[in-house]
């Protein structure tokens, strides 16, 4: 150990209510994330370890770390559960790894408007067991909820089950507030309204330590689970469109293609070798699903209650479909994108044209803007680097927008453009650049935009 690692580690030995951990099998695992679905990340990244990792306990010990990286000049990563699979909680330039798992304390639910204020490293599915006593649900949920903090949510994620309603964490009304801490000479701990709160808004931790949220939450329903049966994938996301524009609540809608099912958990296979449509509504919801099944001529089967089934469909939508593909063969990786409005046919069509089975569909319903709209995490049979590259730049041209898994940037993962809000921000709260670098575009070049 280096004589300014052992000086390191003495101060922050100092710190009341912080863990330090050191040994070697547990700073490598929890210096990692899910970034292997990603063959070009997991090149990139399987050499990235930081040097320790260390817990906070409450937000004074978040500010004395947060001192100490200024003082040092160290990295400083943030983490919640590590469920992410954009490399956004691994440490490119080693230094520190603070994971925020122990500041997991529900701090107020505001009855009046169904806000609650929780602080970042709550588990979601400790939280919305909690929000379940006021009648009360998270609006968005990632497929790995269960494990996943909120402040990793919003930090590192963009959508999921919900977004057919509630549309994007980064749509007005979702996140009210949060509260984070500076790393400058003397960090301090700052509250943010909905506005301010933006640039902080999936920055992969880049910009401020967040410590607490105030989030929107929905009224608990009663969701139901039904799985439709349907032979033409053309045919199987006309219906789903059909169900996502009538006058019904949904929580979820997704479409996997027939070969995607062969794939799945034996207990979802069902008898039925053909492409299947999953969706969860309210149970008035499901009466009218079935007659536009009836109508379609199709075969549906309701599961029941989504909450009392021992398995659900939210366990094999978003990215839990590229997690039972990869168990099955480790050469299947994915893609993300929106696709475009009314042609998504003709894009996907294409595709086929050219990629054949390289390229298997996984659709999901999504609202932008009070728009429905279909996204798309196809799984695509790894070749090379070229070859992603290559289907990426053929959706461009046919109109898909992409939030490309295989980079590890803000912009190329998410927001596709250089946000000068998150640049100025991270200059005002990260003067000099400690919060997870590498993974901010726009900081790295931010003397080519005058910012």
């Amino acid at each position: 150990m280096s004589s300014r690692n052992s000086k390191l580690i003495e101060q922050l030995k100092k710190i009341d209510n912080l863990e330090i951990i050191e040994r070697t099998s547990d700073v490598k695992r929890l210096s990692k994330d899910f970034y292997n679905y990603s063959p070009i990340l997991e090149k990139k990244l399987d050499g990235c370890i930081a040097d320790l990792v260390v817990r906070p306990i409450d937000q004074n010990s978040v500010k004395k770390v947060a001192e100490i990286c200024w003082e040092f000049s160290i990295p400083l990563t943030l983490r919640g559960s590590g469920t992410g699979n954009y490399g956004q909680a691994v440490p490119l330039f080693k230094g520190i790894v603070m994971q925020m798992n122990c500041l997991n304390k529900i701090e107020e639910f505001h009855p009046e408007t169904g806000f609650v204020k929780v602080q970042s490293g709550c588990l979601m599915g400790d939280l919305n067991k909690e929000l379940e006593k006021y009648g009360r649900e998270l609006r968005l949920l990632p497929s790995t909820w269960k494990t996943a903090t909120i402040g990793g949510f919003i930090a590192g994620g963009s959508g999921g089950i919900g977004s057919i309603r509630w549309g994007f964490l980064r749509d007005p009304g979702n996140l009210i507030g949060l509260e984070a801490v500076t790393i400058n000479e003397e960090p301090k701990l700052l509250r943010f309204d909905a506005e301010e709160s933006e640039p902080l808004n999936h920055a992969y931790g880049t910009n401020g330590i967040i410590t607490s949220l105030l989030i929107a939450t929905d009224i608990k329903r009663k969701w139901y689970s039904i799985i439709i049966d349907c032979e033409g994938l053309n045919k199987t996301i006309e219906i789903l469109k059909t169900c996502t524009t009538a006058a019904i609540d949904l929580k979820l809608g997704a479409i996997l293609e027939k070969e995607i099912v062969d794939q799945m958990p034996s207990w979802f296979k069902g008898k039925s070798k053909s492409h299947k449509i999953l969706i969860q509504s309210t149970l008035g919801g499901i009466k009218t699903i079935e007659l536009i099944c009836k109508k379609y001529e199709v075969n549906s089967f309701l599961l029941g209650e989504e909450d009392k089934l021992t398995n659900g469909i939210s366990e094999v939508v978003w990215n839990h479909t590229t997690l039972h593909m990869r168990a099955k063969d480790k050469n299947w990786t994915y893609l993300q994108m929106l696709l475009p409005l009314d042609k998504e046919f003709e894009l996907i069509n294409s595709l086929r044209e050219k990629w054949g089975k390289n390229i298997l569909w996984h659709l999901e319903a999504v609202s932008q803007q009070g728009v429905p709209r279909l996204a798309a995490l196809p799984v695509i049979k790894w070749h090379s680097s070229d070859q992603i590259n290559q289907i990426i730049d053929n959706c461009k041209k046919l109109g898909a927008i992409i939030f490309n898994p295989h980079v590890l940037t803000v912009e190329g993962g998410g927001l596709g453009v250089i946000d000068s809000d998150q640049v100025k921000a991270k200059l005002k709260f990260d003067p000099k650049g400690l919060l997870n670098p590498g993974k901010l575009q726009g900081w790295e070049i931010k003397d080519e935009f005058n910012i």
